[in-house]
């Protein structure tokens, strides 16, 4: 066993002198960055002092050639490039932390399925269904510092844009089927942007704005590899370990760390409500377990559906489902009733003023903005605005975001007033229009209208920045 343990160690020790020698003798390849800040939040780095060698003893005998091998045998679409970076993040999952690519393996079943059904559906790469790891570790209510959240990690302008519906008690981006909807729609778009599906792997981390001003800076070069030095540090990581990540889950077995076990979702049944309908109470009325309910729907943050006249279509276990059909008008009655009025109040309580029927909005604090004026534009109260985001003080600075729920018919009328744009109510009908994608630029839209230039737009639609917004509706003609 000695042995092992040897030449394991040795092998390990052999890898970073190749490395070192590599960066010694060649320019063309990257070194690896600095991963603390964005490798999963719960993953936690294992010593090979910690791993009980008869259980887990680690393969040492990956040379640079055979992992360039092993990665262009799996390569399907999207490129799996073999360099330095590439090789340190392949370390880090199989060796220096397994145990997390030995925990999406327990969970990939329960989304894979979905990922795969989706993008065979929208005819993008399969293997795609892998960015949902690095994005939230397979986690659908995984929330970032940044406050992007779920499966595919949608701030909530980009998940709004792209239909997906968030307010006090409901988060789609929570929702695996939705969520994932949207991200295979928004990849789509990218790819559609830029050509090349590592740039749109970029852009889906950075934005597409970033990804093309890297291109310029790097003198309009075509590949990530080649405009890696004019990215931001994250985005730089980014491409890199999703690859990495491929490699490991595909030769799990080869480095010891094959997981058989496997997590799974509870055998599930659709209802569809229109009434409040309280989990707890439900749980108890048709002898299942309240976790199951909430494994089942993630999106339903507070343990409830709201009324709002709204369908809303919630999973439950099949056994409770056969449960319910033997006394349903008596369940569904009591469900609706049992608790509704404590979680108005907790609505009231922990979100300011109430938030029955409001939408939530991200708000980006601009220059000379103060508390007072933005409460006014968006029709909430000053107070309200301090309990949302656990203010104390009036003090608020340029380049903070400010969460707003905002009532959905004021949502417009807030939105124009936020932007740089003030088009008249009344347009002509000869006028014409365009829909701001994402990633435009008043240059790009230009070039696309004969005779338009980047100051006519900003004239015609009184813009005094060059700041868009996806959706945003121009005046071009």
């Amino acid at each position: 066993m000695r042995i092992f343990v040897l030449a394991s160690l040795l092998s390990f020790f052999s890898v970073l002198a190749w490395a070192q020698q590599e960066e010694t003798e060649s320019d063309t390849l990257l070194l690896p960055e600095p991963t603390g800040e964005i490798l999963p939040a719960d993953s936690v780095p294992v010593s090979l002092y910690m791993l009980p060698v008869e259980l887990d003893y680690i393969p040492g005998n990956e040379t640079p050639e055979l992992l360039a091998d092993r990665l262009s045998c799996i390569q399907q679409t999207i490129p799996l490039t073999y360099n330095r970076t590439v090789h340190g993040f392949i370390d880090y999952f199989t060796v220096r932390n397994r145990e997390y690519t030995r925990s999406m393996q327990r969970k990939q079943d329960m989304f894979f399925p979905l990922f795969e059904q989706k993008l065979k559906e929208y005819n993008l790469p399969d293997e795609l269904k892998y960015l949902s790891i690095i994005e939230s570790a397979l986690n659908p209510k995984a929330v970032s510092k940044a406050r992007a959240v779920g499966l595919w990690q949608f701030m909530s302008g980009t998940g709004r844009y792209m239909g997906l519906h968030l307010d006090w008690y409901i988060d789609e981006r929570m929702d695996p089927e939705k969520s994932t909807d949207a991200a295979c729609r928004y990849l789509a778009q990218l790819y559609s942007i830029f050509n090349d599906w590592e740039l749109a792997l970029a852009a889906y981390n950075s934005g597409p704005g970033t990804v093309k001003k890297a291109i310029r800076r790097s003198g309009y070069k075509k590949t990530f590899w080649e405009i890696y030095p004019h990215l931001p540090r994250e985005t730089r990581s980014y491409v890199p370990q999703f690859i990495a990540m491929i490699y490991a889950m595909n030769y799990a077995e080869q480095h010891n760390m094959l997981e058989l076990t496997r997590e799974e979702l509870p055998t599930y049944d659709t209802l569809q409500v229109k009434q409040f309908v309280h989990f707890e109470k439900l749980a108890e009325l048709t002898n299942t377990c309240l976790e199951d309910l909430q494994k089942l729907n993630p999106s339903m943050q507070r343990n409830v559906v709201p009324e709002n006249g709204k369908v809303h279509i919630m999973k439950i276990p099949s056994l409770a489902k056969q449960n319910l059909e033997l006394n349903r008008v008596a369940i569904l009655d009591s469900v609706s009733r049992f608790g509704k009025k404590e979680a108005q109040l907790l609505a009231t309580k922990y979100s300011g003023g109430s938030t029955e029927g409001r939408e939530l909005i991200s708000y980006r604090v601009k220059s000379g903005d103060v508390l007072g004026g933005i409460a006014m534009r968006h029709r909430v109260r000053v107070s309200d605005i301090k309990s949302w985001n656990n203010l104390r003080s009036d003090n608020i600075h340029t380049g903070q975001r400010l969460a707003i729920w905002v009532i959905p018919s004021q949502r417009s009328v807030a939105t124009a007033s936020t932007k740089t744009v003030a088009q008249p109510a009344l347009l002509s009908p000869d006028t014409k229009t365009y829909t701001v994608q994402p990633g435009d630029t008043l240059w790009d839209i230009s070039r696309k209208v004969p005779g338009l230039t980047v100051e006519k737009i900003k004239k015609l639609n009184n813009l005094k920045s060059n700041s868009l917004q996806p959706g945003q509706k121009l005046i071009i003609s």
